[in-house]
């Protein structure tokens, strides 16, 4: 980087720009080149099209981007033909003062950028050699060789052999160090709480459960117990605690809102952790979790979508809303509670919510098990969870394929109108009715294709890989994420 210059506008708005100057391929022929960055051509685009004029990686282009982009509104570029790259700043965002001591820019912000990179080429492409990242990155291998024993020192990474070389000395290969904890993670459901332990990979090394129960006293007590007994067997690991809960919580403030199954208000476990273990706590929604966790840990073409809504289908319904790569919680983190939105009057029973016209009422875990009972004849039938009704529609049971028609149903009514509302790349469902996904995908897919224009493109629905119990992977992932984005 050259220098910052201002510019005076003819309204009088100061406009800022970076200069960089560029290592522009050989045989480089273009004219001026302009760039905007905005909800058009997010960062991945823009960094894109600048590797196409320089000998610096995507990679590089999108983490400077992003960390830009977090300042502005918009970014313009313009790149001359004797190699200068200028970033303009047309319209800055605000500062809020009471917040700038976190938006000052310091000498370290490219380190930590550039340990955050190194780190993320680990863990996506390992195993993986220091050579292999430093020409994926255009970083020195001075610099990376520095990252990579600052990481290894702190127990994030490990050497496990040698590469393969065609000549010279065989490249030492590097991965996560899997096996050591750094993340305990807290999965609460209106029927069963589960504390686990886990390495960098996602790898669970412990875990306890316990009946949730709606005394309030119980669940601290049964929580604070079950951390305490893993801080105490490892007394040295560096910790963090991630919470996924059913109901709303505020990121900022770090506190549980709402929780509607058990009419809990303000639950403040995620301070007395703190307060009791020292221990930094992550508390967020079921599905934007599971969301995270589908950006983590999804399939390769999950991990590269940048926008994208989770459906969430268990007692109740949540929706984890992915725009640019990024969760999108809303004021107090109360966004993505499209489970209350109005779908049909009468359903066979009550939402969380208290109401019985919810997508929740019709289309969760609970209504699917309760819809099955009166069409059986029998109330009082053994069915009460919904693989064991899929297991009755996949062994021909006219009955439960009814239900799991009927549920497709409703689901489809629901996903239709986020799609209408949020225009997604992908819609992906997730909990234990993805196991009837053969049963369920074709009738989702006739009701969603009613609700797009037909030159618009159809966004893919998709049923989610993450296994069996997605909502402790997710609790995991608000630790892991915090972990890799500032690879401290």
């Amino acid at each position: 980087m050259l220098g910052a210059e201002k510019q005076k506008s003819g309204k009088r708005r100061a406009a800022h720009a970076i200069v960089f100057k560029l290592n522009l391929p050989r045989q480089s022929n273009f004219h001026e080149f302009f760039a905007v960055q905005s909800e058009q051509h997010p960062a991945n685009e823009v960094g894109e099209q600048l590797r196409k004029i320089s000998t610096f990686k995507k990679e590089f282009w999108q983490s400077l981007l992003n960390y830009l982009s977090n300042r502005c509104i918009a970014l313009l570029f313009r790149v001359t033909t004797n190699g200068f790259l200028y970033v303009n700043f047309t319209k800055m965002r605000k500062i809020f003062l009471s917040g700038a001591k976190g938006q000052i820019a310091r000498n370290s912000t490219i380190r930590d950028i550039n340990k955050q990179v190194v780190l993320n080429y680990v863990r996506a492409r390992s195993p993986i050699s220091r050579a292999e990242i430093a020409r994926e990155t255009s970083l020195q291998r001075s610099t990376v060789s520095a990252i990579v024993d600052e990481l290894h020192n702190a127990g994030l990474i490990e050497e496990i052999g040698t590469g393969d070389s065609k000549s010279g000395k065989k490249p030492v290969l590097l991965r996560l160090k899997a096996g050591t904890p750094v993340a305990i993670g807290v999965d609460v459901t209106p029927r069963e709480t589960t504390v686990v332990l886990a390495d960098l990979t996602g790898s669970v090394l412990r875990k306890a459960q316990f009946p949730t129960s709606s005394d309030i006293e119980y669940m601290n007590k049964q929580i604070l117990g079950k951390i305490g007994s893993l801080v105490e067997e490892f007394p040295d690991a560096d910790l963090e605690v991630g919470m996924s809960i059913p109901g709303v919580a505020d990121q900022n403030s770090g506190g549980i809102l709402y929780i509607p199954y058990f009419n809990w208000v303000n639950w403040d476990i995620g301070t007395k952790i703190t307060e009791k273990f020292n221990l930094p706590v992550t508390i967020d929604n079921d599905a934007n979790a599971v969301a995270l966790a589908e950006l983590w840990f999804g399939e390769p073409i999950m991990r590269s979508t940048r926008n994208f809504i989770l459906v969430l289908v268990s007692e109740g319904i949540g929706t984890g809303i992915i725009i640019d790569g990024q969760v999108y919680r809303g004021e107090h983190g109360a966004a993505g509670e499209f489970g209350h939105m109005y779908i049909a009057d009468n359903a066979e029973v009550e939402c969380s919510c208290g109401r019985r016209d919810c997508w929740e009422a019709h289309a969760s875990e609970t209504a699917i098990v309760n819809r099955y009972k009166p069409q059986n004849g029998k109330s009082d039938t053994m069915i009460n969870n919904v693989d064991h009704l899929i297991d009755l529609a996949r062994n021909g049971e006219k009955q439960a394929q009814s239900v799991i028609k009927q549920t497709a149903k409703y689901l489809g009514l629901g996903i239709s109108n986020l799609i209408i509302g949020l225009s997604p790349e992908t819609v992906v469902i997730s909990g234990g009715i993805t196991k009837a996904w053969d049963l369920i995908e074709g009738e989702i897919g006739i009701l969603t294709q009613r609700s797009i224009r037909h030159e618009l493109k159809r966004p893919n629905i998709v049923a989610s890989t993450l296994g069996s119990e997605p909502t402790i992977l997710g609790s995991i992932t608000l630790v892991l994420s915090r972990k890799f984005a500032s690879a401290s």
